[in-house]
């Protein structure tokens, strides 16, 4: 059993606590999943769990963290950029679990990940491969050391809808425990039987760890309960404390009156009127030592993002996009699609759904081009992978701001103070943010820029599940046009107003009763 006991983690470059004095246990039938906002630390304590050696060069640890000799399967993030170069088969090679085992084994394997077995010894690169291709590969290359345990950084990342359902499945019948983390809320609600919820308070300055033995839906739910019962009675203190104190300042002004006017020839009057003031004095006090124990307003770290300004709208038949395409080609100049056509006007809401590898980044990337260099538009593009377009050199003001004027700068500074960024979140290179502050930067500038045109290549792939709700309403409210790609079930459902499934044939709408998701 993986034991953690008074765990502390601190980062080199801020000093900024991760965790203090965490205490965990991953017991078997475990389907744990680890939750929190970005930047709180969810990647570098799984990185800890299976190797401090992934940890050492940008954070100090303390603490116990007892394996009792079990052999863990890691799954990180992203594949190596080495190993990404390497084909299918020269990255199996390299994992001693392949070379020992058996055909008989690996074709096992491969049956029970749904993975072709042709795809152990494919000469293509990683890097072209699916990202289910990808996570199928390297879940079954894991699979065959037979760990003890799973720690799953963001396995269900770039997975399909197909995909996703069967990451799902795997996590929850898996015989081993599982340690994961996931913005996925539909998996969570699925898969998960534990919640591990990492939270940064008061500006990042207070960590603060819960461990629920329960699933995401019963969880998030609880808590909201527990925090709008306490809000509740913080509130009823505070008033009946109010109209306490009002009281008494009453009684204490009417005492200091008859004192003022008492006459000199009363001296008992004046004795009893001091005395009842003295009184007056203790209860104020008393008071004071009842308020220190009231109740304290719930301490949370809420999923804050600034709204696009609700005046922003495209006029009803406004045309926005004719895309009539005869042929989808990939980067080797394969065919990925034909026969496209896609016509969009005003303010539409659409979301193209598709398996991996179908061509919807590509796609996508093509409908930005358009519409970008259109004049009668303000269109903004969000890729998958944010250096595609944003220098990660610059700091996140320099992004926002990036004329240097001086209104836009004061602008900038503010708003992602309001979005609870650091002073030195503030200055430092967006190459060192995490993948969600990353993303929270896009939809500042997509506000700041009051684009009226936004497509979208999986904008709610590194939020965290409790920010997912945020976004979705902000871009169920959005005047304007959203194109978007997403696998994620929630925002297809509650963002796409028409979904269309890509395929080799071409773009397909799809109607509401089909189960696309």
């Amino acid at each position: 059993m993986l034991q953690i006991r008074g765990l502390s983690v601190t980062m080199r470059k801020d000093l900024r606590t991760l965790l203090q004095d965490f205490t965990f246990a991953l017991n078997p039938g475990d389907k744990t999943a680890i939750i929190g906002e970005e930047g709180d630390g969810k990647s570098t304590l799984l990185k800890l769990i299976y190797d401090e050696a992934l940890v050492a060069g940008y954070a100090d640890w303390s603490g116990v963290i007892q394996k009792d000799g079990m052999l863990l399967g890691y799954l990180s993030q992203e594949v190596d950029p080495e190993a990404a170069r390497q084909t299918g088969y020269e990255f199996c090679c390299a994992n001693p679990a392949f070379l020992e085992a058996s055909p008989k084994e690996l074709a096992s394997a491969a049956a029970e990940l749904g993975l072709p077995v042709e795809l152990f010894y494919t000469d293509r690169p990683m890097a072209s491969l699916s990202g289910g291709e990808k996570v199928k590969l390297r879940m079954a290359l894991l699979a065959l050391r037979r760990p003890d345990a799973y720690l799953l950084d963001e396995p269900s990342n770039d997975l399909d809808v197909e995909t996703l359902e069967w990451l799902e499945a795997f996590i929850r019948t898996c015989p081993q425990p599982v340690l994961f983390i996931s913005h996925d809320e539909v998996l969570l609600e699925n898969a998960a039987n534990v919640i591990l919820h990492l939270e940064q308070l008061r500006r990042k300055t207070l960590p603060r760890w819960t461990v629920a033995k329960m699933g995401y839906r019963q969880y998030v739910e609880e808590r909201l309960q527990r925090f709008d019962k306490q809000a509740q009675n913080a509130r009823k203190e505070r008033e009946e404390d109010r109209k306490r104190q009002e009281k008494l300042r009453q009684i204490e002004q009417r005492v200091q009156h008859e004192l003022n006017v008492i006459s000199r020839a009363n001296p008992s009057g004046g004795r009893l009127l001091k005395k009842k003031m003295k009184s007056v004095k203790s209860m104020e006090h008393r008071f004071d030592r009842e308020r220190d124990g009231m109740t304290e307003f719930p301490d949370t770290e809420e999923a804050i993002l600034v709204g696009f300004d609700e005046k922003l709208a495209l006029p009803m038949g406004k045309p926005v996009l004719d895309l009539e395409l005869p042929r989808l080609a990939a980067a080797d100049g394969s065919t990925l699609a034909e026969h496209l056509s896609l016509h969009l006007r005003g303010p539409e809401h659409v979301c193209i759904v598709g398996k991996n590898g179908v061509g919807k980044t590509t796609l996508l990337r093509h409908i930005a081009g358009e519409l970008l260099a259109r004049p009668d538009l303000k269109a903004a593009y969000m890729p998958q992978d944010y250096a595609e377009t944003v220098d990660q050199t610059l700091t996140p003001v320099e992004f926002l701001a990036q004329s240097g004027e001086k209104a836009l700068l004061t602008q900038a500074k503010t708003y992602l103070g309001s979005m609870k960024y650091t002073p030195e979140e503030c200055g430092h290179s967006i190459a060192g943010l995490s993948g969600g502050q990353k993303a929270k930067l896009f939809f500042l500038k997509m506000i700041l820029d009051r684009n009226n045109v936004l497509v979208l290549d999986e904008p709610t792939r590194n939020f965290s599940p409790l920010s997912g709700p945020v976004i979705r309403e902000m871009l169920q409210s959005f005047g304007g046009c959203v194109i978007s790609v997403s696998h994620d079930r929630k925002f297809i459902r509650e963002v796409g107003e028409a979904v269309y499934q890509l395929t080799r044939e071409g773009l397909r709408k799809l109607d509401q009763e089909e189960e696309w998701f």
